[in-house]
């Protein structure tokens, strides 16, 4: 295996356990430190502190889910899927630095979220942010590598299109 592609496989792996690691410190710093409900006013009402311990998916989807389903949806299916986004940024070489980076950060924050499904039966979820025009439920750091990563993945995709489609048009100006 040549030097560059090695490099390129300890930086996504890396950026993936950095992703991972964020998530769990946080989330195990507030395990210890927060009571179940309790509510710590950082900025006021604009950035709150909790602790809730979500047993289902985004917004509590399928907490209510019979356990062989729950287990099938919430670990099994997502530990496919992560495998598969992973496997495809480590071999497929061609994607732009931006989705590959996007991608570690999904592949990240999922894997965070998997393990508190798996080892806790639960995911903590432990920010709240209300800035006025933005205002969201609660959610955790694995949450936000996972919207970071996809904003990153569709904007590469947007200006990737984009650089595509003026690359044609000028070819076919010079045909003209």
């Amino acid at each position: 295996m040549e030097v560059s592609k090695k490099i390129r496989i300890i930086f996504i792996l890396s950026l993936v356990f950095l992703n991972i690691s964020c998530d769990q410190i946080s989330k195990s710093v507030i395990r210890k430190t927060i009571a179940p409900n309790e509510r710590i006013e950082v900025l006021k009402d604009s950035f709150v502190l909790t602790k809730v311990e979500n047993t289902g998916a985004a917004y509590s989807l399928g907490s209510n889910l019979t356990p062989i389903v729950k287990i099938f949806l919430l670990q099994i299916l997502p530990v496919l899927i992560l495998l598969i986004l992973l496997r495809l940024i480590l071999i497929k070489i061609n994607y732009s630095k931006t989705t590959i980076i996007g991608l570690t950060f999904i592949v990240g924050g999922g894997i965070g979220n998997l393990f508190d499904r798996i080892v806790y039966g639960s995911v903590t979820d432990f920010l709240i942010l209300d800035l006025g025009i933005i205002r969201t439920e609660i959610f955790n750091m694995a949450d936000v590598s996972i919207m970071f990563g996809s904003i990153l993945v569709l904007l590469s995709a947007f200006f990737s299109k984009d650089e595509t489609f003026f690359r044609q048009k000028l070819q076919e100006d010079e045909l003209d």
